[in-house]
């Protein structure tokens, strides 16, 4: 008997079986990887808001603006630095309106996505908003932290479409550091590198 009348269905079969394992390969690798629709551009939004990034602001102790792992990344908490380089300061429900806490989690915001353009070089990089933790400097009888950390969540919202609403805990400090209104920080999903 001819021993190629028996190889040759073998081999066949492996051929058949290793295709078969890459086009699997192929096709969990599409599946993980974001389809960015082509009318999503942040930065395109950015101009229509008028807003304009600033440089981020260097950390102020031992530790860095933002993390990547994998395809998150984990900004640190960034109050409200004005572009005059003063801050949004005091406690919302005595020295400021929840409308003045509103405007400084959003300028909290503006200084988030500065960070987050500076890391990763364009917004268009951003698959979504994952996670928001909004901290609000107020008085112990002040219940209203969410409509506070509202200005925050809309400016992602406005920026990023759908891919910007997010998970998100708002709670109340009883102070924060130098006095500032309101510090939020951020988990981003981002593009593969």
């Amino acid at each position: 008997m001819n021993i190629k009348f028996f190889l040759v269905p073998i081999i066949i079969i492996m051929s058949i079986s290793c295709n078969t394992k890459k086009e699997q390969a192929e096709m969990e690798l599409i599946k993980e990887t974001p389809v960015i629709p082509a009318n999503y551009d942040p930065e395109e939004k950015l101009k229509q808001l008028d807003i304009t990034l600033m440089e981020a602001s260097a950390p102020v102790a031992n530790y860095v603006n933002a993390v990547r792992s994998g395809n998150l990344i984990f900004l640190s908490g960034k109050g409200p630095l004005q572009s005059n380089g003063e801050n949004i300061e005091g406690k919302v429900g005595v020295d400021l309106s929840i409308e003045q806490g509103y405007e400084a989690a959003r300028v909290t915001g503006i200084n988030q996505l500065s960070v987050l353009k500076s890391e990763l070089g364009n917004l268009n990089k951003v698959v979504r908003v994952v996670k928001v933790l909004g901290m609000v400097n107020a008085a112990p009888e002040f219940t209203d932290h969410p409509k506070v950390i509202n200005g925050y969540s809309d400016l992602m919202v406005s920026v990023f479409g759908e891919r910007g609403k997010h998970a998100r805990a708002a709670v109340g400090m009883g102070s924060l550091p130098g006095n500032i209104a309101v510090e939020i920080e951020m988990i981003v999903e981002v593009m593969p590198e």
